[in-house]
C-alpha cells in the first residue's frame, strides 16, 4: 500500500513539474505567420517551456477566457478584450501589455482588378464576393466595416459579402478564389508565405479606428513564471524586429 502510494505521489509531481512547463497562448489570428517566428524566438531562450498555441477570433478568445478557458497568455487584436477581463476579474491589470497597431489592405489575386482606387475599388461589379472578417467578433471585421462605411460603400457590397469567422479565415477565402478581394490584416500579406501572392493596396489608418492590439495574462497565467517570461520577451527589441517584419506599427 505504501508503494503504491509513493508511485502515486511521484507521477502527480510528474504531471505538476509538466504543467509548470507548459504555456497555453491564445492569440488573434492576424499573428498566425508572426507568432511561428516569435514562438522560435522565445523558445531559443527557453527551451525547457512547451508552447501550445491557438488562434482564432479575440472575441471569441475573450468569451472563452471569461468562461473559464484554461489560456494563459491573450494577444488580442483589440485591446478592449484585455480591459473587459481585467474589469471582470479573468486578467491581470498589471500585466497588460500594447504591443502592436494593426493595419488593413484591400487584397485579390485576380490579375484584371484594379484596386488603385483603395476602398472605393470595391464598387467594380467584377468583385462579386468580398471577405471581410465578421465584424461582430472580429477587430479587423470592424475596421473592415468602418472604412467601407467612410467611402460609402457598406450598404452596397452587403450582398457581395463573404465573412470569415476571423481575419486569417478571410484571407483563406481569397487566397483560394472562393472571394474576388478581400480586405484583411497586412501582416498576412507580408508573411512569407502570402508576399508573392496576389496585390495589395493599404488602406489608411485614418479610415477606421486604430487597431490597438495588447497581450495581458490571464489569472491562471499571472502565476505562472513561465507566462511572465514570455510577457517580457514581448516587450522585447527582439520580439519588436519581429513585429514590424509583419507591418505592424509599435504602438504609442
Amino acid at each position: 500500500m505504501h508503494r503504491l502510494l509513493f508511485i502515486l505521489c511521484f507521477l502527480s509531481l510528474i504531471r505538476a513539474a509538466c504543467a509548470a512547463e507548459t504555456l497555453s497562448i491564445a492569440a488573434a489570428s492576424d499573428l498566425v505567420f508572426c507568432l511561428e517566428k516569435l514562438n522560435s524566438a522565445f523558445s531559443r531562450a527557453h527551451p525547457e517551456v512547451q508552447l501550445k498555441t491557438s488562434v482564432g477570433s479575440s472575441g471569441n478568445f475573450f468569451a472563452q477566457i471569461r468562461n473559464g478557458a484554461p489560456f494563459d497568455v491573450f494577444l488580442s487584436a483589440d485591446v478592449a478584450y484585455p480591459r473587459e477581463l481585467i474589469a471582470a476579474g479573468s486578467a491581470d491589470a498589471a500585466s497588460i501589455t500594447p504591443y502592436a497597431i494593426g493595419r488593413i489592405v484591400l487584397w485579390t489575386t485576380r490579375a484584371e482588378l484594379d484596386l488603385s482606387a483603395g476602398v472605393a475599388a470595391t464598387s467594380q461589379p467584377a468583385i462579386k464576393r468580398l471577405a471581410i472578417a465578421n465584424p461582430a467578433h472580429a477587430p479587423y471585421g470592424r475596421a473592415a466595416r468602418e472604412a467601407l462605411q467612410q467611402a460609402n460603400q457598406w450598404e452596397s457590397v452587403q450582398p457581395r459579402l463573404v465573412l470569415g469567422e476571423n481575419i486569417s479565415q478571410t484571407a483563406q477565402f481569397v487566397e483560394t478564389g472562393n472571394a474576388d478581394a478581400g480586405i484583411v490584416a497586412l501582416s498576412l500579406v507580408l508573411s512569407p508565405r502570402l508576399k508573392n501572392v496576389g496585390r495589395y493596396v493599404e488602406i489608411p489608418e485614418s479610415a477606421h479606428a486604430p487597431l490597438e492590439q495588447a497581450a495581458v495574462l490571464t489569472t491562471r497565467g499571472a502565476t505562472n513564471a513561465r507566462a511572465r517570461a514570455y510577457l517580457e520577451f514581448l516587450r522585447s527589441s527582439d520580439a519588436r524586429t519581429i513585429f514590424d517584419e509583419f507591418g505592424f506599427r509599435l504602438p504609442n
